[in-house]
Order: C-alpha cells, then sequence, then structure tokens
C-alpha cells in the first residue's frame, strides 16, 4: 500500500495543471463530479478517493478508509458534511502543503476557515456546483483566495468538463449557492408540481409526469440556444386573448411567481449565510 502511495509523489509543476487529486469523501455530491470528469475522459490514475463507508468508486479507483501518511497532489477536494470538518482538518492539513490547492464543497464554510486548517495550502477555492455535474450541465460557483490568473486558470480547466464555472465574489456565495446549488430542487418541485396538477385535473398519472418533464426538458434546452432571455420567450409563445396567456396571467397576478421565487431564495442564502456564522464559530 504504501508503495501505491509514492507512485503520485511528483516534483512541483505549480498550478500549470492540476494532475493529481485526492478525494477526502465521496457522497453524492464529489461522487457526480468524479462520474462527471470519467465521463469526459479524465483518467481514473488521475485520483485517489478516501471514505470511510463507500464500498467502491467508478473507473476501478480503490477506495481507501484512512488518509495516506504521506503522498503527493496537486489539488485536495473536500466532499465531507461540513460539520464534520473539525475532525477531519487536522487529518488532512499534512497532505494540504507543498504546492497543493484545496478545493471545498462544504456549504457554509468560508475562505478565512479554510485558510485556518490548512495554512500551508498554496490556494483555498469553495467550489458550489450540483448534482448535473455528472452529465456535464452544472453550473459551478467559485471564489478563492491565493490564486493568481494562472491558477484560477487551471481551476476553471479543471471544472469545465463538469459544466460552467463561474468566478464569483465571496459576499455573493450565499446567493449563488441558493441559485446555482439548491436550484435544482426548486425546479424538480416546479416538475412535480406541474404534473400533480395535470393529474388533478385529469390525466392519467405516469402521462402527466411524462409529459411534465418532457416538457420542461425541451423548453429548459430552447431557452439555452435562444437568442431572446426566458421573459421574452414566455411572452413569445403567449398570444393576447390566448391558452397560455390565461395560464401567465395567474402566474403574473400581483407578481405572485416572482415573490414566490424571491422569498424561496432568500430562505435558502439566509440558512446559507447562518451555517457560514456556525462554522466561524
Amino acid at each position: 500500500m504504501q508503495l501505491w502511495w509514492m507512485l503520485w509523489a511528483k516534483p512541483d509543476i505549480g498550478f500549470a495543471m492540476i494532475e493529481s487529486m485526492l478525494l477526502v469523501g465521496c457522497g453524492n455530491m464529489a461522487g457526480a463530479m468524479l462520474d462527471g470528469w470519467l465521463a469526459a475522459g479524465v483518467p481514473a490514475s488521475r485520483f485517489a478517493v478516501v471514505d470511510p463507508v463507500r464500498e467502491d468508486a467508478p473507473g476501478g479507483i480503490p477506495v481507501l478508509r484512512e488518509l495516506p501518511q504521506a503522498g503527493r497532489f496537486d489539488a485536495i477536494l473536500l466532499g465531507v458534511k461540513p460539520q464534520n470538518l473539525a475532525e477531519v482538518g487536522p487529518q488532512v492539513a499534512p497532505l494540504a502543503g507543498e504546492g497543493a490547492l484545496v478545493l471545498s464543497l462544504l456549504a457554509g464554510v468560508e475562505l478565512e476557515v479554510l485558510k485556518e486548517h490548512f495554512p500551508a495550502a498554496a490556494g483555498h477555492v469553495r467550489v458550489m456546483p450540483n448534482l448535473a455535474v455528472s452529465l456535464g450541465k452544472a453550473p459551478i460557483a467559485l471564489a478563492a483566495q491565493g490564486l493568481d490568473d494562472a491558477a484560477r486558470g487551471a481551476v476553471t480547466d479543471l471544472l469545465a468538463p463538469l459544466g460552467t464555472p463561474e468566478w464569483i465574489g465571496e459576499d455573493r456565495f450565499d446567493l449563488v449557492t441558493a441559485l446555482a446549488g439548491s436550484g435544482p430542487a426548486f425546479v424538480y418541485r416546479f416538475i412535480d408540481a406541474l404534473g400533480a396538477a395535470s393529474i388533478r385535473l385529469g390525466l392519467p398519472e405516469e402521462q402527466a409526469r411524462r409529459l411534465a418533464l418532457a416538457m420542461v426538458e425541451g423548453a429548459s434546452a430552447l431557452a439555452a440556444q435562444s437568442e431572446h432571455d426566458p421573459g421574452k420567450l414566455a411572452d413569445m409563445v403567449a398570444s393576447k386573448g390566448g391558452v397560455t396567456r390565461a395560464g401567465l396571467d395567474v402566474l403574473d397576478d400581483g407578481e405572485a411567481l416572482g415573490r414566490l421565487v424571491t422569498e424561496t431564495l432568500r430562505a435558502a442564502r439566509d440558512r446559507s449565510a447562518e451555517m457560514a456564522r456556525e462554522a466561524r464559530k
């Protein structure tokens, strides 16, 4: 086993390329990212996985139960639960040095907190994706400290196969977490509501859910390719006095949908900020 870890040791290459990564925790999100990288053709040999409960990993990547005592990684991806950072951090810290970059999926854990736990790391990056990384279609919010332009470019290149990386200021990270990270759950709820409403109004259950899902998939794909913004597309579908306009009038009455979505994002954003305050303690 020790020999296997020695294979990862190599001279410092800076941030010109991130060639080796240690995944500390490989749950739903980190596992989806790993699926996305492998699907995009990134060699499995670039990854090592440490997880106390996961039985296996895609691509035949070995899953270790404990962190290695030594080794050299260009990047370390933290995929544990935020409340476990105090326990896991001291174990990871010896590996997070000598040019290693720390990438964190830990909701609410700010850059300064990461720096306190991993002071020898070459840089710290907060990463907020969603599960569409497995398909290469996730928005990925990024905030960092300690990175120059070359380092940011390397991180962008690393994450580009998983979707659309977006660098933002950390002061907006809670809001972008609500939009890009939690957003899929809100969309899923809307798809479910469309299907459920159709069932209540008379469609067979399976047919209603198929049609709702297919409609949202097609509308999203069209919106992504259109020269028009979604609001304009909605108006283009709805003719005056027509069927679509009758439905939009319900959503638009008193800005009902807009107010509901604003309060939804506000609640998620505020919870993210609350978790950040808890992490600072």
